[in-house]
């Protein structure tokens, strides 16, 4: 089955917590601490298998939840760092945040790799917070938590060529006829609800890769029908044969149909109307007219390169694909069409680790909220007092406290931080 879009839950692995150690050795009366670090969580990262073709891996297991770090040990051992979870994907997947929309990484080459989930770095065990002034802590931290998201994953199909145009023209057809790919046909509407690819060789040697892609109908810019299903997939290839079914059986107007088409993809993505095109005249064994031919051209331009076939009987299919090879040698590298990079993270949202928002709970508590303040409350060990003042400190040195001031508070209102409550105290 292909599968081409899909929405996963991920969750690094969270860092392991530090130890609160002290030696105890004979001879070493005050040994100090000796509380060692944990290891970092494991990344969840996304890797590109070539032998992948779908996105079907992921249909039915959704979530995916990374190995947390190992905690720290005595005598300043550090705790071993989870191993990377990495998820193997098709060429051609774009990873996306589910709650913004924001493009998280695009891999199209086979190795190609990109951290989408970052794990939690370790804890600091008690020996890391040593100091003249307390040469002999008792607390350390839990481990950082790692990312969670939700992610859509999208496949764009790489094909060297992509058959376009409206539903029941021939596209499956030509495809059978030219390539071994055996893609579903038949005399209805929307007999392929998913692309097809197969390998195309020529005559002299040449092959390239040719994509049947789902019939087009008027509004898929705005996803009507297959919709973006559709025109996500055109947006790899180099070249587009737009096949138009110039026999006239279902009552379509073949001009009309190729304006359609062109001006859903402009709306689209303007790029697709600069790439490479032919025009494929389909069902030319059905004209009696023959003067359908030269009012299509006269219409939609004289510069166009018009091919008659029939896909049917196999007429001129030939030469339509030595004409798509010599584009493809023609043709360099169209922009948009894969981008010459490493195809590792391509976008990365940096936190403002001085950013916090403070709001007012229904119960007149005062609610502090942000990533850095956050991600302090989860790495604080509440059962140890010297955490919690540690932690009282990074609110103060945060601006946090001067702001709850500013917005009222009193000694004795509550203060709550990801459902934990705190008393303000002056």
């Amino acid at each position: 089955m292909f599968i081409d879009q899909v929405d996963i839950y991920l969750k690094a692995g969270d860092g392991g917590n530090g130890l609160v150690a002290y030696r105890r050795e004979k001879y070493v009366p005050l040994g100090g601490p000796s509380g060692g670090d944990g290891g970092n969580g494991a990344d969840i990262i996304f890797e590109v298998d070539e032998g992948l073709r779908t996105l079907m891996d992921f249909r039915y297991q959704r979530h995916f939840k990374a190995k947390r770090g190992e905690n720290g040990m005595n005598s300043n051992a550090h705790g071993k760092n989870s191993e990377p979870m990495v998820l193997k994907v098709p060429p051609g997947t774009i990873v996306k945040r589910k709650d913004t929309g924001e493009t998280l990484a695009d891999l199209v080459q086979h190795g190609a790799r990109a951290v989408v989930a970052k794990g939690g770095r370790g804890g600091r065990g008690n020996s890391r917070f040593a100091s003249s002034r307390n040469p002999a802590p008792d607390f350390a931290e839990n481990g950082e938590p790692g990312e969670e998201l939700d992610v859509v994953m999208e496949l764009k199909l790489l094909a060297d060529v992509g058959l376009v145009g409206f539903p029941s023209v021939g596209k499956s057809t030509i495809l059978s006829a030219v390539s071994k790919a055996k893609p579903k046909t038949g005399d209805y509407p929307f007999t392929t609800i998913k692309p097809n690819l197969g390998v195309v060789e020529t005559g002299d040697g040449r092959s390239f890769v040719m994509a049947d892609l789902p019939g087009l109908i008027e509004g898929a810019s705005e996803g009507t029908g297959l919709g973006h299903q559709f025109l996500r997939h055109v947006e790899r290839t180099k070249v587009i044969v737009h096949v138009i079914d110039i026999g006239g059986l279902e009552g379509r107007d073949a001009v009309e149909d190729y304006r359609i088409i062109r001006n859903e993809m402009g709306l689209y993505n303007e790029n697709l109307l600069k790439r490479p095109e032919i025009i494929v005249l389909n069902k030319v064994d059905l004209v009696e007219d023959e003067a359908v031919f030269d009012r299509f051209t006269e219409a939609v331009g004289g510069d166009k390169e018009i091919f008659r076939i029939s896909a049917a009987t196999r007429e001129n299919l030939d030469t339509v694909l030595y004409r798509v090879a010599d584009l493809l040698e023609e043709t360099s590298e169209v922009e948009d069409v894969i981008e010459e990079t490493d195809h590792r993270v391509v976008y990365r949202h940096e936190k403002d680790p001085d950013t916090f928002e403070i709001s007012r709970d229904d119960d007149g508590a005062y609610v502090v909220s942000g990533d850095a303040i956050e991600r302090m409350f989860k790495m604080t060990d509440f059962n140890r007092d010297a955490a919690v003042r540690r932690f009282a400190r990074q609110m103060r040195s945060m601006g946090i406290d001067d702001a709850l001031r500013e917005r009222g508070i009193q000694t004795g209102d509550t203060v709550r931080i990801l459902g934990g409550e705190f008393e303000f105290v002056e």
